[in-house]
């Protein structure tokens, strides 16, 4: 019997690492920059006072794409720390950019995969809030094992969230969307905080509107926003 790509050594992932070619700019930021604010998933456990300089409230981004969004709100709440993971290179270095224009100084960044980083560096019960907005939604059926929210993701997550931290999703893809929904519902140590089944609306902590999110809602489809509670 031939062995399917997803088995038997199919590890789930974040995101397929994209090194996709960066502006000049882009690749002079990530040079100058990553010796400032890049970690390294080779160290030991993350020591948020040692790397931030402070103790802080602190969320993490998984994929944060160009850091639109990201630098959005790290501009918005300086009072927070923030932890962006990211696998597309050049996008790090459109974040650096912007964390150049802007002066910000509590963003640290990942050049990994996320399982990586939340396995190896972050601490238990550690993080304020993790979001993931608009994941590779894996639309074939036979790639829907791919979909990083599966129970044992989110279990990890959780284990990662303080008593009362949350973990925000959001996807323009509705059967993504379907499964999302089933699989935080049927977590454990998880409560939706829009109620039972049902969807959240926009949270202030996806305080723009995205080149990608545009694109969806110019396409006609519809974004879905999920928020759960530890």
């Amino acid at each position: 019997m031939s062995t399917s790509p997803l088995q038997p050594h199919f590890r789930l992932r974040s995101f397929v690492r994209r090194d996709g070619r960066a502006t000049l700019g882009q690749q002079q930021a990530y040079a100058n920059l990553w010796p400032h604010f890049g970690l390294q998933v080779e160290e030991k456990t993350l020591n948020y006072q040692q790397v931030f300089g402070r103790e802080a409230p602190c969320l993490l981004e998984i994929g944060f794409g160009s850091g639109q969004s990201l630098i959005a709100l790290a501009k918005a709440h300086p009072e927070k720390n923030f932890i962006g993971v990211e696998t597309h290179r050049p996008g790090i270095g459109a974040l650096f950019l912007g964390m150049k224009t802007h002066g910000l100084q509590n963003l640290r960044i990942y050049y990994s995969d996320v399982i990586d980083v939340l396995e190896k560096c972050i601490p238990a019960t550690s993080l304020d809030s993790v979001q993931l907005f608009f994941p590779d939604p894996w639309p074939k059926r036979r790639h829907h094992p791919r979909r990083l929210i599966q129970l044992a993701f989110v279990s990890l997550v959780t284990s990662k969230l303080k008593p009362g931290g949350t973990l925000h999703l959001a996807t323009d893809w509705e059967d993504y969307a379907i499964h999302m929904l089933r699989t935080l519902e049927k977590s454990e140590g998880i409560k939706n905080l829009a109620g039972e089944n049902q969807y959240a609306l926009r949270s202030c902590y996806r305080p723009i509107i995205t080149k990608f999110e545009q694109r969806a809602i110019h396409a006609g489809r519809k974004i879905f926003d999920l928020q759960f509670i530890k």
